[in-house]
């Protein structure tokens, strides 16, 4: 038997009343709603993800335009139009407002709504949170913190030798791709109605551990996730991040993560939902030898004279077309096999060298 979602939730026990007799799905236990799952599942009624709800009480002066729009430029050129295509503006009662979106992205004082929309990482000396030895509160435009904090993850990052024949390998501990599917994940599906705790990313010696305010939306399991299934909890957010160029295709980031994790020799990652947030686990200790296929081995040796080569160079020497072979070379770039040598990720005449 299919029963299909109800679309006049959330129905609540009758002697308990609606405040209270609301209970979800957590995990394998049934749990009490809060009142902001409670409204979350109202706006699932409406088809409204929370992130697209005007403040008619601001004037779009509240966004920053003009950051938005450098972070735009590589891109392209956003009209007003293109900015309410976005949401990150919206028309209410023939004004233009910022939507909680927009404000949560480019918003000159988000943290006067939103105080928690912010990233706080640390380094652990061991194994626990007992000896903290580097913190860092990441308050920068979503976007920007983002790229700020992989950039703390990456300080704190060991390398390690790999002797693959006669030769000696460096690579991450933990490869960059998983560790950015993770943390741009945690920032797009946070929960930001949500008070009491910022995203948070902790470093220890034997893992990694991101973590954002919020369950899974609601119809969704663990195992809905590692089989592909999403459900974009922020519109808003999303779009702006897919833009950008900061996520790829919504729904495939843990099964890319899992995958890098694999090819790196670690354990699958860890996702669990504690309290009101979602957890996921990297471990640094590798389980067997990283895998490197006949593709990998071919570009090494082409670099193994030390001169970077560009993608097309690459690409012919492989015998595969160029968007294939770039592809593997940022996959083994994020493996900590190869460095990227460019003015950005987006320079078309970036090259690669053996790192």
């Amino acid at each position: 038997m299919q029963v299909y979602p109800s679309n006049i939730r959330p129905h609540y026990l009758e002697r308990l009343g609606p405040e209270d007799g609301v209970y979800i799905r957590v995990g394998s236990t049934n749990r009490k709603a809060e009142r902001l799952q409670i409204e979350e599942l109202k706006r699932l009624n409406w088809m409204n993800s929370f992130d697209e709800e005007p403040i008619p009480e601001l004037k779009s002066e509240a966004i920053d335009f003009r950051v938005a729009s450098e972070l735009f430029a590589p891109y392209r050129k956003l009209t007003t139009r293109e900015w309410n295509a976005l949401r990150i503006i919206t028309e209410h009662q023939g004004r233009q407002v910022p939507t909680i979106g927009g404000l949560l992205l480019f918003g000159k004082d988000r943290f006067a709504r939103f105080p928690d929309a912010w990233i706080q990482a640390g380094r652990f000396a061991g194994t626990n949170r007992t000896h903290l030895v580097d913190s860092a509160e990441i308050r920068s435009f979503l976007p920007q913190s983002a790229e700020e904090a992989i950039a703390f993850i990456q300080k704190h990052l060991t390398r390690e030798s790999i002797i693959e024949g006669i030769r000696r390998e460096d690579r991450w501990s933990v490869p960059l791709v998983a560790i950015r599917e993770v943390l741009m994940n945690a920032i797009v599906h946070a929960d930001y109605a949500e008070q009491g705790a910022p995203i948070r990313v902790a470093l220890f010696d034997d893992r990694i551990e991101i973590e954002n305010p919020g369950l899974l939306p609601f119809g969704l399991t663990i195992e809905d996730i590692k089989q592909g299934v999403s459900k974009l909890r922020n519109q808003v957010i999303g779009r702006v991040f897919h833009e950008l160029r900061l996520i790829e295709q919504w729904g495939s980031a843990i099964q890319r993560m899992g995958t890098a994790c694999q090819e790196a020799g670690l354990e699958p990652p860890g996702l669990e939902e504690i309290g009101t947030h979602f957890r996921v686990t990297i471990s640094s200790e590798r389980i067997r030898k990283p895998n490197t296929n006949e593709t990998d081995q071919r570009i090494i040796a082409l670099l193994g004279d030390g001169l970077a080569r560009s993608t097309a160079v690459v690409a012919k020497h492989v015998g595969l077309s160029q968007r294939p072979t770039l592809a593997r070379l940022k996959s083994m770039t994020s493996r900590g096999l190869l460095v990227e040598i460019g003015t950005g990720p987006h320079d078309p005449k970036r090259k690669y060298a053996l790192a």
